[in-house]
């Protein structure tokens, strides 16, 4: 969406007028923008993990597998409280389909994080196939979570110091 070729329209007149900046920031810089790049990272991770454990079969994988996927899980749910701050503390942010949708992938991201770390905890063994595939699953959903995040930021400027009216 580009909101100004859209100025003549009053819903996306209403939703540009409301303040988008972070609330939830250090020095004018939004703490989630600064928190998912763990999560994110430690997602590609384990499926670097779960790719080397089935190619070589080394057990030293499953183990970086399973705290991997563990910090992953855990940095996750800290990125997702403080998204879930931004989104519950300021209207502009609300207002934005792109929000809820960046959201709702976060969400069931942090769910397939959090049941491949627990899926290895209980069974080792199970990295594959089951882990594998879990692995894929979180990093299809990272790449949603983040398209929708990135429309955020670039198309929307949620969390920029200087605002799209400016």
């Amino acid at each position: 969406m580009n909101e100004t070729r859209d100025r003549g329209n009053p819903v996306i007149e209403e939703v540009i007028e409301e303040e988008i900046t972070s609330t939830v920031a250090i020095a004018g810089h939004p703490i989630h923008a600064m928190s998912v790049h763990f999560p994110i990272a430690l997602v590609f991770g384990v499926l670097g993990c779960d790719v080397f454990y089935w190619w070589t079969g080394d057990p030293f994988w499953v183990r970086v597998g399973i705290w991997a996927a563990g910090f992953a899980f855990f940095t996750g749910i800290a990125a997702g409280v403080v998204g879930t701050l931004e989104l519950l503390l300021v209207a502009g942010i609300r207002m934005r389909v792109a929000s809820w949708t960046h959201a709702v992938a976060a969400v069931t991201l942090i769910a397939i994080a959090g049941t491949n770390w627990g899926l290895r905890l209980v069974d080792e063994s199970a990295v594959l196939p089951h882990g594998i595939l879990l692995s894929v699953l979180a990093s299809i959903f990272t790449g949603l979570a983040g398209w929708h995040g990135g429309k955020l930021v670039f198309d929307h400027g949620v969390g920029l110091i200087v605002t799209a009216r400016e």
